[in-house]
Protein backbone atom coordinates (compact mmCIF):
# COMPACT_ATOMS: atom_id res chain seq x y z
CA UNK A 1 0.00 0.00 0.00
CA UNK A 2 1.31 3.82 -1.25
CA UNK A 3 1.94 5.94 1.69
CA UNK A 4 -0.49 8.90 1.87
CA UNK A 5 0.02 12.07 3.72
CA UNK A 6 -3.42 12.21 4.33
CA UNK A 7 -3.08 8.84 6.57
CA UNK A 8 -2.76 11.38 9.76
CA UNK A 9 -4.82 14.62 8.46
CA UNK A 10 -4.56 18.01 10.12
CA UNK A 11 -7.70 17.48 11.77
CA UNK A 12 -6.79 14.21 13.20
CA UNK A 13 -3.56 15.43 14.62
CA UNK A 14 -6.15 18.30 15.87
CA UNK A 15 -8.63 16.49 17.41
CA UNK A 16 -6.27 13.97 19.23
CA UNK A 17 -5.77 11.01 17.52
CA UNK A 18 -2.38 9.67 16.98
CA UNK A 19 -0.62 7.79 14.31
CA UNK A 20 -2.28 4.48 12.29
CA UNK A 21 -1.26 1.07 13.72
CA UNK A 22 -0.52 0.59 10.42
CA UNK A 23 2.57 2.77 11.29
CA UNK A 24 3.61 -0.09 13.73
CA UNK A 25 3.80 -2.65 11.06
CA UNK A 26 3.48 -2.17 7.28
CA UNK A 27 6.27 -2.63 5.21
CA UNK A 28 6.18 0.13 2.98
CA UNK A 29 5.84 2.63 6.20
CA UNK A 30 9.51 0.60 7.70
CA UNK A 31 11.25 1.15 4.37
CA UNK A 32 10.55 5.09 4.57
CA UNK A 33 11.85 5.00 8.11
CA UNK A 34 14.92 3.49 7.05
CA UNK A 35 15.52 5.93 4.34
CA UNK A 36 14.35 8.92 5.79
CA UNK A 37 15.18 8.49 9.55
CA UNK A 38 17.84 5.46 10.96
CA UNK A 39 20.23 6.28 7.39
CA UNK A 40 19.79 9.68 8.01
CA UNK A 41 20.47 9.36 12.01
CA UNK A 42 22.83 10.26 14.78
CA UNK A 43 23.64 6.77 16.40
CA UNK A 44 25.25 6.09 20.08
CA UNK A 45 28.07 3.80 19.60
CA UNK A 46 30.07 3.84 22.24
CA UNK A 47 31.55 5.94 25.62
CA UNK A 48 34.79 8.03 24.72
CA UNK A 49 36.47 6.15 27.19
CA UNK A 50 35.57 2.71 25.32
CA UNK A 51 37.66 4.14 22.54
CA UNK A 52 40.38 5.79 25.10
CA UNK A 53 43.65 3.63 23.95
CA UNK A 54 45.22 4.26 20.84
CA UNK A 55 43.78 1.62 17.87
CA UNK A 56 40.95 0.37 20.22
CA UNK A 57 37.51 0.23 18.26
CA UNK A 58 33.76 -0.63 18.11
CA UNK A 59 31.62 -1.61 15.24
CA UNK A 60 28.41 -0.72 14.76
CA UNK A 61 25.62 -2.06 12.37
CA UNK A 62 22.62 -0.02 11.03
CA UNK A 63 20.32 -2.88 9.31
CA UNK A 64 22.99 -4.16 6.61
CA UNK A 65 25.53 -1.23 7.07
CA UNK A 66 28.48 -1.74 9.76
CA UNK A 67 30.32 0.99 10.73
CA UNK A 68 34.20 0.61 12.45
CA UNK A 69 35.11 4.02 15.02
CA UNK A 70 38.59 3.69 15.64
CA UNK A 71 40.87 5.97 18.07
CA UNK A 72 44.31 6.85 15.65
CA UNK A 73 47.82 7.18 16.51
CA UNK A 74 46.87 10.78 16.65
CA UNK A 75 44.21 10.88 18.96
CA UNK A 76 41.46 11.05 16.89
CA UNK A 77 38.13 9.19 16.94
CA UNK A 78 37.23 8.37 13.27
CA UNK A 79 35.06 5.90 11.96
CA UNK A 80 34.69 4.16 8.33
CA UNK A 81 32.45 1.88 6.50
CA UNK A 82 33.34 -1.52 7.88
CA UNK A 83 34.67 -3.01 4.24
CA UNK A 84 37.19 -3.58 2.24
CA UNK A 85 37.88 -1.56 -0.70
CA UNK A 86 38.92 -4.46 -2.80
CA UNK A 87 36.07 -7.33 -3.08
CA UNK A 88 33.53 -6.12 0.00
CA UNK A 89 34.86 -8.07 2.20
CA UNK A 90 33.65 -7.53 5.36
CA UNK A 91 36.90 -6.28 7.63
CA UNK A 92 35.83 -6.72 11.72
CA UNK A 93 33.23 -8.97 12.56
CA UNK A 94 33.85 -8.57 16.21
CA UNK A 95 32.04 -5.95 18.58
CA UNK A 96 35.15 -4.06 19.92
CA UNK A 97 38.87 -4.99 20.38
CA UNK A 98 41.99 -3.34 19.82
CA UNK A 99 44.05 -3.14 16.70
CA UNK A 100 47.29 -1.80 15.02
CA UNK A 101 46.74 -2.40 11.38
CA UNK A 102 43.44 -3.50 9.67
CA UNK A 103 44.25 -6.28 7.52
CA UNK A 104 41.20 -8.21 5.30
CA UNK A 105 41.22 -12.07 5.49
CA UNK A 106 40.62 -12.17 2.32
CA UNK A 107 43.15 -11.04 0.16
CA UNK A 108 44.89 -9.43 2.85
CA UNK A 109 44.71 -5.55 1.68
CA UNK A 110 45.85 -3.87 4.82
CA UNK A 111 44.90 -0.68 6.37
CA UNK A 112 46.22 2.15 9.13
CA UNK A 113 44.01 3.26 11.86
CA UNK A 114 43.55 6.23 9.56
CA UNK A 115 42.14 4.73 7.00
CA UNK A 116 44.55 4.67 4.29
CA UNK A 117 45.67 1.65 2.69
CA UNK A 118 49.05 0.81 3.56
CA UNK A 119 49.48 -2.55 1.85
CA UNK A 120 47.64 -4.71 -1.57
CA UNK A 121 49.34 -7.48 -2.71
CA UNK A 122 50.69 -8.37 -6.12
CA UNK A 123 49.13 -4.63 -7.14
CA UNK A 124 52.37 -2.96 -7.86
CA UNK A 125 52.01 -5.15 -11.14
CA UNK A 126 48.92 -2.81 -11.94
CA UNK A 127 49.65 -0.10 -14.17
CA UNK A 128 48.69 3.44 -12.64
CA UNK A 129 46.99 1.73 -9.36
CA UNK A 130 47.49 4.26 -6.18
CA UNK A 131 47.17 3.55 -2.78
CA UNK A 132 46.12 6.49 -1.81
CA UNK A 133 42.72 6.31 -4.00
CA UNK A 134 41.67 3.47 -2.03
CA UNK A 135 41.54 3.79 1.74
CA UNK A 136 38.42 3.15 3.50
CA UNK A 137 35.32 5.43 3.21
CA UNK A 138 34.93 7.84 6.21
CA UNK A 139 31.90 8.02 8.11
CA UNK A 140 30.26 11.05 10.06
CA UNK A 141 31.51 11.40 13.81
CA UNK A 142 30.39 13.44 16.48
CA UNK A 143 31.38 13.73 20.57
CA UNK A 144 28.55 14.60 22.32
CA UNK A 145 28.34 14.91 26.12
CA UNK A 146 31.53 11.93 25.89
CA UNK A 147 29.38 9.53 23.90
CA UNK A 148 30.67 8.97 20.47
CA UNK A 149 28.32 9.33 17.60
CA UNK A 150 27.90 8.38 14.16
CA UNK A 151 25.75 9.17 11.36
CA UNK A 152 25.74 7.47 7.32
CA UNK A 153 24.53 11.10 5.77
CA UNK A 154 27.65 13.14 5.31
CA UNK A 155 25.66 16.01 5.32
CA UNK A 156 24.06 15.53 9.19
CA UNK A 157 23.54 18.73 10.94
CA UNK A 158 25.65 18.27 14.26
CA UNK A 159 24.13 17.04 17.64
CA UNK A 160 24.97 20.56 19.39
CA UNK A 161 23.43 22.47 16.73
CA UNK A 162 20.71 19.54 16.71
CA UNK A 163 20.24 19.64 20.63
CA UNK A 164 21.07 23.13 21.63
CA UNK A 165 21.47 23.31 25.57
CA UNK A 166 21.36 19.55 25.84
CA UNK A 167 24.59 18.78 26.99
CA UNK A 168 24.81 21.19 29.46
CA UNK A 169 21.77 20.16 31.19
CA UNK A 170 22.57 16.15 30.91
CA UNK A 171 25.91 17.85 32.95
CA UNK A 172 24.12 19.17 35.47
CA UNK A 173 22.59 15.96 36.42
CA UNK A 174 25.67 13.53 35.48
CA UNK A 175 28.41 15.50 36.88
CA UNK A 176 31.09 12.11 36.11
CA UNK A 177 30.16 12.26 32.75
CA UNK A 178 33.88 12.17 31.24
CA UNK A 179 34.83 9.76 33.69
CA UNK A 180 32.60 6.99 33.07
CA UNK A 181 33.43 3.46 31.92
CA UNK A 182 31.73 0.72 30.67
CA UNK A 183 29.94 -1.92 33.43
CA UNK A 184 27.95 -4.06 31.07
CA UNK A 185 26.12 -4.07 27.75
CA UNK A 186 23.43 -6.26 26.59
CA UNK A 187 21.09 -6.73 23.71
CA UNK A 188 17.72 -8.03 23.95
CA UNK A 189 15.28 -9.03 21.02
CA UNK A 190 11.52 -7.60 21.22
CA UNK A 191 9.11 -8.51 18.80
CA UNK A 192 7.60 -5.32 18.30
CA UNK A 193 7.80 -2.09 16.30
CA UNK A 194 10.31 0.47 17.76
CA UNK A 195 8.12 3.56 17.97
CA UNK A 196 6.19 1.48 20.20
CA UNK A 197 9.42 1.00 22.76
CA UNK A 198 10.09 4.77 22.78
CA UNK A 199 6.42 5.79 23.42
CA UNK A 200 6.46 3.53 26.35
CA UNK A 201 9.52 5.24 27.34
CA UNK A 202 8.60 8.83 27.24
CA UNK A 203 4.85 9.09 29.35
CA UNK A 204 3.87 8.78 32.68
CA UNK A 205 0.47 7.60 32.53
CA UNK A 206 1.30 3.86 32.45
CA UNK A 207 3.09 4.19 35.86
CA UNK A 208 0.12 3.98 38.46
CA UNK A 209 -0.97 1.18 36.55
CA UNK A 210 1.36 -1.38 34.73
CA UNK A 211 2.86 -3.77 37.18
CA UNK A 212 4.33 -4.12 40.57
CA UNK A 213 8.05 -2.80 39.06
CA UNK A 214 6.65 0.00 37.86
CA UNK A 215 4.73 1.14 41.33
CA UNK A 216 8.32 0.68 42.92
CA UNK A 217 9.28 3.31 40.30
CA UNK A 218 6.44 5.47 41.50
CA UNK A 219 7.74 5.05 45.16
CA UNK A 220 10.96 7.28 44.47
CA UNK A 221 9.26 9.83 42.65
CA UNK A 222 7.55 13.10 43.13
CA UNK A 223 4.99 13.09 40.26
CA UNK A 224 3.81 16.40 41.29
CA UNK A 225 6.63 17.75 40.10
CA UNK A 226 7.49 15.57 37.40
CA UNK A 227 8.07 17.17 33.79
CA UNK A 228 8.16 15.88 30.47
CA UNK A 229 9.86 18.39 27.71
CA UNK A 230 9.69 18.48 24.19
CA UNK A 231 12.47 20.39 22.79
CA UNK A 232 12.43 20.23 18.67
CA UNK A 233 14.30 16.93 18.53
CA UNK A 234 15.28 16.60 21.58
CA UNK A 235 13.35 15.43 25.11
CA UNK A 236 13.81 15.14 28.89
CA UNK A 237 11.36 13.85 31.35
CA UNK A 238 12.72 14.31 34.85
CA UNK A 239 11.28 13.59 38.42
CA UNK A 240 12.58 14.67 41.66
CA UNK A 241 13.03 12.33 44.63
CA UNK A 242 10.04 11.57 46.68
CA UNK A 243 11.09 12.86 50.72
CA UNK A 244 9.38 9.75 52.50
CA UNK A 245 11.55 7.01 50.39
CA UNK A 246 13.44 4.80 52.96
CA UNK A 247 14.20 2.35 50.42
CA UNK A 248 15.17 1.89 46.61
CA UNK A 249 15.15 -1.67 44.64
CA UNK A 250 15.39 -3.30 48.05
CA UNK A 251 18.44 -1.81 49.42
CA UNK A 252 18.04 0.92 52.46
CA UNK A 253 19.16 4.47 51.22
CA UNK A 254 20.65 4.68 54.70
CA UNK A 255 24.02 5.43 54.60
CA UNK A 256 23.73 5.05 50.42
CA UNK A 257 25.47 7.28 48.11
CA UNK A 258 24.63 8.09 44.75
CA UNK A 259 25.19 10.72 42.17
CA UNK A 260 22.06 12.17 41.38
CA UNK A 261 19.11 11.23 43.59
CA UNK A 262 16.54 12.43 40.36
CA UNK A 263 14.86 10.12 37.61
CA UNK A 264 16.61 12.14 34.82
CA UNK A 265 16.11 11.01 31.50
CA UNK A 266 17.16 12.81 27.98
CA UNK A 267 15.72 11.72 24.46
CA UNK A 268 17.61 12.25 21.34
CA UNK A 269 15.60 11.81 17.73
CA UNK A 270 15.03 9.16 16.82
CA UNK A 271 15.94 6.22 19.67
CA UNK A 272 18.83 7.56 21.85
CA UNK A 273 18.67 8.21 25.60
CA UNK A 274 20.51 8.84 28.49
CA UNK A 275 19.29 8.10 31.99
CA UNK A 276 19.72 8.07 35.61
CA UNK A 277 17.12 6.40 38.11
CA UNK A 278 16.60 7.75 41.52
CA UNK A 279 19.92 6.81 44.18
CA UNK A 280 21.75 5.19 41.29
CA UNK A 281 25.77 5.94 40.74
CA UNK A 282 25.59 4.82 37.37
CA UNK A 283 24.32 6.02 34.09
CA UNK A 284 21.96 3.41 31.57
CA UNK A 285 22.07 4.10 27.88
CA UNK A 286 18.41 2.40 26.25
CA UNK A 287 18.96 2.65 22.40
CA UNK A 288 15.65 0.80 20.18
CA UNK A 289 17.42 -0.43 16.28
CA UNK A 290 14.67 -1.63 14.38
CA UNK A 291 15.44 -4.89 12.54
CA UNK A 292 12.05 -5.21 10.90
CA UNK A 293 8.67 -3.48 10.91
CA UNK A 294 7.70 -5.55 13.97
CA UNK A 295 11.08 -6.39 15.55
CA UNK A 296 13.76 -4.51 17.65
CA UNK A 297 17.01 -4.85 19.43
CA UNK A 298 17.23 -3.16 22.63
CA UNK A 299 20.47 -2.27 23.40
CA UNK A 300 20.91 -1.83 27.49
CA UNK A 301 24.34 -0.45 28.95
CA UNK A 302 25.16 0.70 32.20
CA UNK A 303 28.32 3.35 32.87
CA UNK A 304 29.97 4.32 36.23
CA UNK A 305 32.59 6.51 37.47
CA UNK A 306 36.21 5.08 36.76
CA UNK A 307 37.72 4.39 40.18
CA UNK A 308 34.76 4.91 42.14
CA UNK A 309 33.36 1.25 43.65
CA UNK A 310 29.85 0.38 42.46
CA UNK A 311 27.64 0.83 45.81
CA UNK A 312 25.37 -2.38 47.01
CA UNK A 313 22.53 0.08 46.00
CA UNK A 314 23.24 0.89 42.39
CA UNK A 315 24.09 -3.15 41.91
CA UNK A 316 20.83 -3.80 42.97
CA UNK A 317 19.31 -1.11 40.68
CA UNK A 318 21.25 -2.46 37.88
CA UNK A 319 19.57 -6.14 38.80
CA UNK A 320 16.42 -4.39 39.27
CA UNK A 321 16.19 -2.59 35.78
CA UNK A 322 17.41 -6.30 33.70
CA UNK A 323 15.12 -8.19 35.79
CA UNK A 324 12.28 -6.46 37.12
CA UNK A 325 11.05 -3.34 35.40
CA UNK A 326 12.90 -4.10 31.81
CA UNK A 327 11.09 -7.40 31.43
CA UNK A 328 7.60 -5.61 32.79
CA UNK A 329 7.97 -3.04 29.74
CA UNK A 330 8.81 -5.33 27.25
CA UNK A 331 5.81 -7.26 28.38
CA UNK A 332 3.87 -4.13 27.64
CA UNK A 333 5.87 -3.59 24.20
CA UNK A 334 5.06 -7.40 22.96
CA UNK A 335 1.01 -7.39 24.01
CA UNK A 336 0.66 -3.19 22.26
CA UNK A 337 2.76 -4.55 18.85
CA UNK A 338 -0.24 -7.62 19.03
CA UNK A 339 -3.27 -5.69 19.36
CA UNK A 340 -2.39 -3.45 16.48
CA UNK A 341 -2.76 -5.82 14.58
CA UNK A 342 -6.21 -5.96 15.22
CA UNK A 343 -9.07 -5.55 12.81
CA UNK A 344 -10.65 -3.77 15.96
CA UNK A 345 -8.16 -1.35 16.54
CA UNK A 346 -7.64 2.05 13.94
CA UNK A 347 -5.74 4.84 15.61
CA UNK A 348 -5.33 6.03 19.83
CA UNK A 349 -6.56 8.91 21.30
CA UNK A 350 -4.13 10.71 23.17
CA UNK A 351 -4.58 11.71 27.20
CA UNK A 352 -3.44 15.01 27.20
CA UNK A 353 -4.37 17.53 30.34
CA UNK A 354 -1.94 20.17 29.78
CA UNK A 355 1.71 20.88 28.66
CA UNK A 356 2.60 20.53 32.53
CA UNK A 357 0.74 17.26 32.96
CA UNK A 358 3.21 14.49 34.32
CA UNK A 359 0.85 11.88 33.78
CA UNK A 360 -0.06 13.04 30.16
CA UNK A 361 1.09 11.93 26.90
CA UNK A 362 2.28 15.38 25.28
CA UNK A 363 5.92 13.88 24.31
CA UNK A 364 4.10 11.03 22.78
CA UNK A 365 2.53 13.41 19.98
CA UNK A 366 5.45 15.31 19.96
CA UNK A 367 7.85 12.20 19.03
CA UNK A 368 4.82 11.26 16.90
CA UNK A 369 4.84 14.87 14.30
CA UNK A 370 8.66 14.01 14.32
CA UNK A 371 8.15 10.60 12.90
CA UNK A 372 5.60 11.65 10.96
CA UNK A 373 7.67 14.39 9.12
CA UNK A 374 10.73 12.40 8.88
CA UNK A 375 8.77 9.44 6.76
CA UNK A 376 7.13 11.27 4.63
CA UNK A 377 10.29 13.66 4.22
Amino acid sequence: MALAKSDWSAADQQAGFGLPARYYYDGAVFDQEKRNVFLKSWHLVAHVNELRDCGSYVTFEVFDQSVLVVRGRDGEIRAFHNVCQHRGNRLVGTRCGKVNLLTCAYHAWTYSIDGTLKAAPHTERLAGFDKAEHGLRGVSVNIFAAFVFINLDPQAMPIAAMAPGAEAMIRRYVPDLDRLVSIEVSDVAVPANWKVIQENSIEGYHFDFAGPAHAQLVSLIDFQHYSLRPHGNWWTYIGPPRSDATHAYGVPLQGATWQTDSFFNFGLWPNTTLYVFPYADVLGTFIMTPTGPEESTLRFAYYGAEGRALPDLTRACIHWMNGVLGPEDIRLNESTQKGLRSMGFERGRYVIGDESDSRGEHLVRHFHKLCYDAIHA
